[in-house]
């Protein structure tokens, strides 16, 4: 499956038809429907309908809230109509969010356990991964890993342990060359991600202090997880994450507009 080299991120709630169309129209290769969809996956069957060639993904479906069996069968309802289009991105989601939430890493083997009991091949799924024995999952059970919130340092690190297998990280920008405001529209975004245990965690591997992530995020530490500029400054930003051994990254505008976000970067990258 081509994902490109680039593709578009955007929550369920702003991934539209019209917003997968034109990021189509303009060379990306994979639309990404985050903000864990839930089963039926209506959405991706509603952006695959509007769309001719671009892949949709999932990013992610969450473990804790829809079951393996259904969202197999929602994997071959959607790949019978549209062939080779459909990637099923998984994950475990977040423990503050869930309350039944334990043993993360043997739910995630029973979760692929079913999905390859279903007849899901592996080459059409990935795994949401930080740490590096998820990561190692990831290569192991599906096509390879889709990291959230990361930088190009991280993406070095993941490209170690998966090996040949796909990487594929997501990265968060805004359009705009006011510091001041980009950093207010990140901070914004940031904001749940700083309280939540496994992303702490992971920057803190990455070398970041409590103090970095403290407090709404240093500076510092915003501009790396939250790239903002002009288009090509930017660009250069996501290059990055290729020239650490991405495959693929995963773009998600920030603000007001993200569909003039993704034609502005569009411009430089492609």
């Amino acid at each position: 499956m081509d994902l490109g080299s680039f593709g578009i991120w955007q929550p369920t709630v702003r991934s539209t038809p019209e917003l997968a169309a034109e990021a189509e129209r303009l060379g990306y290769g994979t639309f990404w429907i985050g903000g864990s969809p839930r089963e039926p996956l209506t959405e991706v069957e509603e952006l695959l309908d509007a769309t001719e060639r671009i892949v949709i993904a999932t990013g992610i479906v969450n473990m804790w809230a829809d079951d393996a069996g259904p969202i197999a069968e929602n994997y071959h309802r959607i790949e019978a109509k549209h062939p080779g289009r459909f990637l099923l991105g998984v994950g475990i989601g977040h423990p503050e969010a869930i309350k039944e939430y334990q043993a993360p890493y043997p739910t995630m083997v029973s979760y692929l356990d079913e999905l390859d009991a279903a007849g899901v091949p592996r080459d059409r799924m990935c795994l949401a991964a930080l740490g590096p024995k998820v990561l190692k999952l990831a290569a192991d059970r599906t096509a390879g890993a889709h990291p959230y919130l990361t930088n190009p340092a991280h993406t070095a690190r993941a490209r170690e342990i998966v090996g040949g297998a796909l990487l594929a990280p997501e990265h968060m920008v805004v359009v705009s060359t006011d510091a001041d405001e980009a950093r207010a529209i990140a901070r914004k975004s940031l904001k749940m991600y700083l309280g939540l245990i496994n992303y702490r965690n992971n920057w803190l591997r990455d070398g970041y202090t409590e103090a970095d992530l403290d407090n709404g995020g240093s500076d510092a530490f915003v501009d790396a997880m939250v790239l903002h500029g002009d288009a090509k400054s930017i660009a250069d930003g996501l290059r990055a994450h290729h020239d650490a051994g991405a495959d693929h990254v995963c773009i998600q505008v920030l603000g007001p507009d993200p569909a003039a976000g993704q034609r502005a970067l569009a411009d430089v990258l492609f």
